[in-house]
Order: structure tokens, then C-alpha cells, then sequence
């Protein structure tokens, strides 16, 4: 498995790749942390696996030890920089689904909706954003064909090289993705350009950076090992036709263009592909979902070899406290800071009275309204991640500081929700009669009956909706749905504090996507601002 490189990595190219880093955004001080060269360690292929655990490292980890201490960023507290707690506090704490009641410099904004272009936690997301297309980057420039031969690398390493470099474009075009959904126009680099301290990338717009994914997906899945067949944590044809998938659903938001046949298509392969829905929901986040066969590509964290104060530790820790008993959880104690808003708990309303078992919600002592974002106990607390395992067992690191859950970045029921939505919009060469039975799968393993299941005529679009909030809850999903359903900015749908009012309001349109960081900008002349501004 992955995780279990992510502590040994050797990482090359000391000198080019800090400087690509810094002449990629200009503004990131960066914290050398090579201490050989490109050369000396492409040389010899039994370096590269470890090379390469870097890159999925990106994701999961913070910089070259762990939990703090040698930084891949500095600027920021090293937790606070973590990728996917920036990418999923950017996607969920801008939405009815989550609050923070930490008041942690500008962090509060995000809910608020009152960000500026100088909000230190959007560019944490940002410059973490493009480290790891960095040193993507550096990966593929070093495994080209020619650098291969150069290296003497043939046979059975040389099959398996071409792999790994198709997982780096691919890590690569979830990073651009995200930057895609997050940010629009974007500086742009790949393994082409030049490493030089003078080198300041141009700006990509969104419907340019949106056809260079989509290319770069379709262009790997030759050398990308078959679906289901790759170590655990490693990315396969699945997962870059899941991000495809999700790619073409977002099309309208994009580029103004809809391509639902084509997320049809995308999500019809991975189905066939022989993925099945956990037995039980609660699985899925728990130190076991490594064995759940609805995965598709997950971030891997271990209690062990990847502490780090972000990821699952943020996810797990910061959504216990009040009255929440942490040894459940499988921690030590929990930082009171992730709940809910009530709009949110009023999509699990069920006028039949049936129970939803996805509804994790812990209200002992909680208030449902938010009369304080800065009181954990105003909002309902939600138990969906914990560090133990499906049979009860704690998680292997015995202090209870950092968990062996992984991140589910892609699972099946996604799919299944995503191929529904699709064929609702008017996609083509999908099924109506599938579609509803998608949904109902679900349904039925939220209801654990057959009370959950819903008619054809039931199946709109503010139904899938409702039903990607249910299923997808805080799995860095929600910002990106409200948008895509016009629900993210405007006044037909208003959750606690939205606007920055108790009650919530409308906000500009242009809060659809985040401001490039303004010190990005003063470092970089190619950029242009977003519009507002």
C-alpha cells in the first residue's frame, strides 16, 4: 500500500524543483528539502517508488517528518497547511454543512462568505495547491521517455515507470482540477517549461485549463494500471475516469457548456468496473474503509506513518467536543470546532418519520441553532469520521493523537449519484429506470429497508441534490454542488450566517470562486485578479 512509503520517500532534484516552486507562485518561501540531486537518484530505479509516495504525501502530510517541525510551506502553521484540510475546509465551511468555532485569524470568513483576496487560509489552499503540481511536475520531467533510456531504465521497470509518471499526471490533474473548481484562471506550468528563479507562469483561463484535464486524463489512461488492480492509495484507470466524470458535470459551471453525456459515459465505466456499495454507511469513515470495496481513490493516512495535524487528525479531533465522549472516537480528546447548521439537518427531514441512519448527528448538549459561530455547542456536532475501527478498535497509534482513516476522495456512491444527475439534466445514452435504481441502492442502505425508496417522479433535480448533501456530507463535496445547482450564492437557499446574518442572505455572484491570493499577484505580473476582487 502507499502509506506505507510515505515515511521512507527519497525525493529528488534539490535545487530545480525549489526553484520551480518558487518561481510557480512567487510568494511561497520554501524549506529545501532534498538533499540529492536529480541525477543520483533517477539513476537507480529502486528510488522511485519512494519518489513517487511523495507526490500522493502531497495530499496527506505537511512536510518531511511529521507531524511538525521541516514544513513544506511556511507562512502558515504547518497544520493549518495541510492539503486536504484547506481543500475541505475551502468546499465545506462556505456551505450550510459546516462551521468552525475557532477564531483563528480570518478562518471565520469562510463562512461569513466575507473573504478578501488577503485571507491567509485561501492561500494555504492555493500555494499547497500548486507545491503539488510542483513537484508533480519535476516527477514527469524526470520519467520521460528519454530520461528513462538515459537512465538505462528497461523492461519490467521500465512498464512499471511508465505507470508511476501516469499517476503523476494524474495526481497532477486532480491539483489542476481543484485549482479548476477553486480559483478559474490559474498560473499555469508542466513538466515543459524552464526551472528558473525568472520564470513566472502565465495565466491560464478556465476553458483552456479545463480542456488541458480533460486531454491529460484521456492521454494516461493507456499507461494507468486497469481499474481495481493497483495497490491500495494508488491511482488507476477508475479514478481518472471518476475525476473525468466529475469534470463533465461541472462543465456547465466551467465552461458554459453542458457535457452530462459525456458524465454518463465516464460514470458507466467505472460502475462496470466491479465496485460495490459497503455493506453498512458508517464503514466508510472508519480505520477499516481500506477495505471497503466502494472506494475508488482514497487519501491514505496511518496513526503511524503520517502524522500530521491535518487531514483525518483535523477531521476526526475538531468535530468532537462539548459533551462528546472522544474515547469513542478513538482520540484522546477532541479541539470543539466542526458542527452543523440547521438548514443542513433539515434536509434529513423525513415526513413518514422513517430514519435515515446517515443522519450522524450528536445533539446531547448542542443547541440547533447558531446563536455564536465561536460556541461549539451552538449547531449540532456530526460523528461521522472516528478513529476506530467497524468491530470497535482503536486505531493503531496508542496515544489517540492522529488516526488510520482514510479520505475517501472517490467512492461508488458518488457515481451512482453523479450518473442519476446526469441523465436528469438530459444527458444521453444512459437509463431512467438505472438512474432511479442508483438512488435507490443508496436509499436503501440509508434506511436499511425499503422505506427510503423514492418513485420516479420523485427523482428532480432538487431531490439529487438533497441526496448528494445526505450521502456526501463533509467529504468535500458541497461548495461545488451548491454551484452547479445555482443554490451557493443567491436567496433561494439560505443556511446560518450565510452573508454574515444569524439568518443568512444572499452574497455576490463572484463568490463562486475565491480570490487569487493578493501576494501571488504582487509576485507574479502575468495575473489578473478575479472579478470582485
Amino acid at each position: 500500500m502507499i502509506k506505507q512509503y510515505i515515511n521512507k520517500w527519497v525525493v529528488a532534484g534539490c535545487v530545480s524543483m525549489t526553484l520551480l516552486a518558487g518561481s510557480c507562485t512567487k510568494d511561497l518561501d520554501r524549506v529545501p528539502f532534498y538533499d540529492q540531486t536529480s541525477a543520483s537518484v533517477y539513476n537507480d530505479f529502486k528510488n522511485y517508488k519512494s519518489i513517487l509516495a511523495k507526490l500522493y504525501a502531497g495530499y496527506a502530510i505537511s512536510g518531511q517528518q511529521g507531524p511538525a517541525g521541516k514544513p513544506d510551506l511556511t507562512g502558515i502553521d504547518e497544520g493549518f497547511s495541510n492539503y486536504i484540510r484547506q481543500y475541505w475546509s475551502a468546499q465545506e465551511l462556505s456551505t450550510d454543512e459546516a462551521v468552525i468555532s475557532w477564531n483563528d485569524g480570518t478562518l471565520s470568513d469562510y463562512h461569513k462568505m466575507t473573504w478578501t483576496s488577503s485571507n491567509e487560509f485561501i492561500k494555504a489552499t492555493y500555494d499547497r495547491i500548486f507545491y503539488e503540481i510542483v513537484v508533480c511536475n519535476e516527477f514527469i520531467r524526470e520519467t520521460t521517455d528519454d530520461k528513462l533510456s538515459s537512465h538505462s531504465i528497461s523492461g519490467t521497470d521500465l512498464e512499471e515507470a511508465k505507470h508511476f509518471r501516469a499517476e503523476a499526471r494524474f495526481l497532477r490533474a486532480l491539483a489542476y482540477w481543484h485549482a479548476l473548481d477553486l480559483f478559474g484562471n490559474v498560473p499555469f506550468s508542466t513538466e515543459t517549461d524552464e526551472v528558473s528563479a525568472s520564470f513566472f507562469p502565465k495565466q491560464i483561463n478556465r476553458t483552456d485549463l479545463f480542456n488541458y484535464i480533460e486531454a491529460e486524463l484521456k492521454a494516461i489512461d493507456a499507461d494507468l494500471v486497469d481499474a481495481r488492480q493497483n495497490e491500495y492509495g494508488r491511482a488507476d484507470k477508475a479514478a481518472a475516469w471518476t475525476l473525468l466524470a466529475k469534470l463533465y458535470l461541472n462543465a456547465e459551471v466551467y465552461i458554459k457548456q453542458p457535457k452530462y453525456t459525456e458524465t454518463i459515459a465516464y460514470c458507466t465505466k467505472v460502475i462496470s468496473a466491479g465496485y460495490a456499495l459497503s455493506d453498512e454507511y458508517r464503514k466508510l469513515f472508519l480505520t477499516d474503509n481500506n477495505t471497503s470495496p466502494e472506494i475508488i481513490f482514497p487519501i491514505t493516512f496511518d496513526g503511524i506513518r503520517t502524522k500530521t495535524y491535518g487531514g483525518m487528525t483535523f477531521l476526526v479531533h475538531a468535530a468532537v467536543g462539548g459533551s462528546m465522549p472522544a474515547a469513542s472516537f478513538g482520540i484522546n480528546g477532541g479541539w470543539a470546532g466542526l458542527r452543523t447548521t440547521k438548514a443542513f439537518v433539515g434536509q434529513f427531514a423525513d415526513p413518514s418519520g422513517n430514519t435515515d441512519k446517515r443522519a450522524m448527528f450528536y445533539t446531547s448538549g448542542q443547541n440547533l441553532e447558531i446563536n455564536d459561530i465561536f460556541t461549539f455547542t451552538d449547531g449540532y456536532a456530526i460523528g461521522k469520521y472516528r478513529n476506530v475501527s467497524s468491530t470497535g478498535v482503536h486505531g493503531s497509534d496508542q496515544t489517540g493523537d492522529f488516526p488510520d482513516t482514510d479520505y475517501p476522495m472517490f467512492r461508488l456512491a458518488d457515481v451512482y449519484l453523479m450518473y442519476a444527475e446526469a441523465v436528469v439534466r438530459g444527458g444521453t445514452g444512459g437509463s431512467a429506470a438505472t438512474a432511479l435504481q442508483y438512488v435507490n441502492d443508496l436509499r436503501t442502505r440509508a434506511y436499511g429497508n425499503a422505506n427510503g425508496i423514492i418513485t420516479a417522479p420523485q427523482l428532480t433535480q432538487d431531490f439529487i441534490l438533497a441526496e448528494r448533501g445526505r450521502e456526501l456530507f463533509w467529504e468535500g463535496q458541497r461548495r461545488t454542488d451548491l454551484i452547479r445547482f445555482g443554490k451557493f450564492t443567491g436567496s433561494s437557499y439560505l443556511w446560518p450566517w450565510k452573508g454574515n446574518v444569524k439568518e443568512g442572505k444572499a452574497v455576490d455572484d463572484y463568490r463562486t470562486l475565491y480570490p487569487i491570493p493578493a501576494a501571488d499577484r504582487t509576485a507574479n505580473p502575468n495575473l489578473e485578479q478575479n472579478t470582485g476582487y
